[in-house]
């Protein structure tokens, strides 16, 4: 199942014009539902451990979106067999980077953990530059 959203779909995807999740909780939602519906028709086995890595890595990939890439402009769900790809656009053409959790001064930074765990959780992680700006980021996440 894939479901797209955004002003355009990949070629040769049934297209689903509707306005990306604005909200890292609606991004989940979708998340959930589509890989809910395939393993409701038997089709993808996933345990909660999974179901749960594939959720915290669409809050931490929307909600990056959202504070540094100048919010989500696509987003799109895709379930397989045995994975699920949970794909995010933003205005931004910076690359994630990580940064040391402690500052020159030997304090804790806040935040900057987002990219690590989404890194560790995910099987692949590819950034791709979008043709008129911005950035698309694409985590491949086992379900089982």
């Amino acid at each position: 199942m894939r479901e797209t959203y955004g002003n355009r779909a990949p070629a040769g995807l049934k297209e689903a014009r509707r306005t990306p999740p604005c909200r890292p909780a609606d991004a989940r939602r979708a998340v959930r539902q589509a890989v809910a519906e395939r393993r409701d028709a038997r089709v993808v086995p996933c345990d909660d451990t999974a179901l749960e890595d594939a959720l915290l890595v669409t809050s931490e990939l929307t909600t990056n979106a959202i504070l540094h890439g100048g919010g989500i402009t696509g987003f799109d769900v895709d379930v397989d067999p045995g994975t699920v790809s949970v794909t995010v656009c933003d205005r931004s053409d910076d690359v994630p980077v990580v940064h040391d959790p402690v500052d020159e001064s030997g304090r804790s930074r806040l935040g900057g953990r987002g990219w690590p765990i989404v890194c560790r959780l995910a099987r692949d992680v590819s950034v791709a530059g979008l043709p008129r700006g911005g950035k698309r980021i694409t985590a491949v996440i086992p379900l089982g």
